[in-house]
């Protein structure tokens, strides 16, 4: 594992006075943004003033802070500060706990997109258990099946062409191989990220992760404060491990133990609407008549109530009209919510995990949901080496599993599924939608996205009316609007 300070916001006076002294004393750190900006809403200065204050006496800007931040309460202020990370070497697994944090901008190695060569990270738990042996034998066995598998895929989609691929066509196959062959590598696999987090949320992690379970999460808590505390001494205060975050979910799952019973889990179905706005179309329009006129919200939701289908249907379809690809539906939309139950793979939740505007809550990786296997495997005629795999796998687990009950996660493979709530607002859907029913989105969570706005359309079919991919926007505005939005139809062929 290396972590990388890869940068922060520092005050552009600062930058110019440094470089012409090529050097200087100039302090370099984000604190001067967090202290200035406190003193905003209870000084009569200019902004200018007060950066220009909190630069010459920063020590005194630190004392500041720290009384603004923990005595004052007003967090807040050290959102002011950001700072960039280089994560390298860490664990697929550990990638779902770092992007937990929703006010915070992640891009991540993709496994779609490389060829994996197949490191993988070998935890503290497991390398000082008996299991290590086992561990290391069946993740390259995994990683071994993995370049075997690509391959494969790779001769079978060109097979299907009937003639030699040309070059996009033959980036089209390795996608194709690399997305569907990654089912079988390990949450042990090593991956990259670059991270830009405030403070304020930095200091949430710092402190979750300090609390953690697993001992990797620890030790990048660790170093990431290690690179910070000298820079940004004023702003991360609360970043030791605490009682709420190291115990409130392990005694929870204690005190839940024996009211599961002894029944297997049965999975009937993938996607499934487990609650919703009642009345939606009703309260999305009723909001669009409030914030657009001068009606109370009761007035503007008796109006919504007594319109009959069709005027409603004009109403919010006017929402629409001057919406082009690139534009979010208006915020009203935001009023009304639904909640999904979810059974995904790694491999989809890896892109799930990614809407961080939505809800978000899982249960760990479990054998008993099965897993999901790409059609190319069958093709390939390779489902039963992929079988074998993963029996191999869910034993090892399971023997894991009893001294090592959240590190046994890590020879799962990106095959195994896990049971998730998902929760949104029809806003953040709608954008889902466009991303992910896209014709170029992944397989799997094209499948579950579409599954779940086909449920959300049979309770609020209004609200939800332009709902689908990117690549079919122009003609589901088309269908509503009979033209082509403009920006659309001024770039089709003529």
């Amino acid at each position: 594992m290396k972590i990388t300070l890869a940068g922060f916001n520092v005050d552009y006076d600062i930058l110019k006075k440094f470089k012409k002294s090529k050097g200087g004393k100039a302090p370099l750190t984000p604190e001067v943004f967090s202290a200035a900006y406190a003193r905003i809403s209870r000084s009569p200065k200019t902004i200018a003033e007060l950066r220009r204050n909190a630069k010459q006496e920063i020590e005194k800007a630190r004392k500041a802070n720290r009384k603004i931040i923990f005595a004052m309460g007003h967090h807040s202020v050290a959102e002011h500060a950001v700072f960039n990370f280089d994560i390298i070497g860490i664990s697929r697994l550990l990638t779902e706990e770092i992007e937990k944090f929703r006010l915070c901008s992640y891009t991540e190695k993709s496994q779609r997109y490389i060829k994996l060569k197949g490191d993988f990270v070998v935890p503290r738990e497991i390398a000082k258990s008996r299991y290590l042996e086992k561990f290391e034998k069946v993740i390259n066995m995994g990683i071994k099946f993995y370049h075997k598998l690509y391959k494969r895929i790779v001769k079978s989609e060109e097979g299907k062409l009937r003639k030699s691929p040309k070059k996009e066509e033959k980036k089209c196959l390795k996608l194709k191989a690399n997305e569907d062959a990654r089912y079988i590598l390990s949450l042990s696999q090593k991956t990259q990220l670059g991270e830009t987090i405030n403070a304020r949320n930095l200091e949430l992690l710092l402190r979750r992760f300090a609390s953690h379970e697993l001992e990797e999460a620890k030790e990048l808590g660790g170093k990431m404060f290690r690179l910070v505390k000298k820079i940004a001494p004023s702003i991360i205060l609360f970043y030791r491990e605490n009682a709420f975050d190291k115990r409130t979910y392990p005694e929870l799952r204690k005190s839940i133990e024996g009211l599961e019973g002894k029944k297997k889990r049965v999975v009937k179905e993938d996607v499934h609407l487990v609650d919703w706005t009642r009345d939606a179309d009703i309260l999305v329009l009723a909001t669009i008549l409030h914030s657009s006129s001068k009606l109370s919200f009761n007035n503007s939701f008796e109006i919504a109530k007594s319109m009959n289908h069709n005027k409603m249907r004009d109403f919010i379809i006017k929402t629409f009209e001057h919406m082009e690809l690139y534009d979010a539906v208006l915020r009203e939309f935001e009023y009304a919510h639904l909640t999904f139950a979810l059974v995904v793979s790694a491999s989809c939740f890896a892109q799930l995990k990614r809407h961080r505007q939505a809800t978000i809550t899982s249960q760990r990786y479990n054998p008993e949901l099965g897993v999901t296997i790409p059609q190319s495997v069958y093709e390939t005629g390779m489902d039963k080496e992929f079988r074998e795999i993963i029996e191999i796998t869910d034993d090892l687990f399971y023997q894991m599993r009893k001294k090592l009950s959240v590190a046994s996660q890590y020879v799962l493979t990106n095959a195994h599924r896990k049971s998730v709530l998902f929760s949104v607002n029809t806003r953040e859907l709608y954008h889902i939608s466009r991303l992910r029913e896209d014709e170029h989105a992944q397989w799997e969570i094209r499948d579950k996205t579409r599954k779940m706005v086909n449920l959300a359309k049979g309770v609020m079919p209004l609200t939800l009316l332009l709902t689908g991919g990117k690549d079919r926007y122009p003609e589901i505005y088309k269908e509503i609007f009979g033209k082509y939005p403009k920006v659309i139809k001024s770039v089709l062929p003529t």
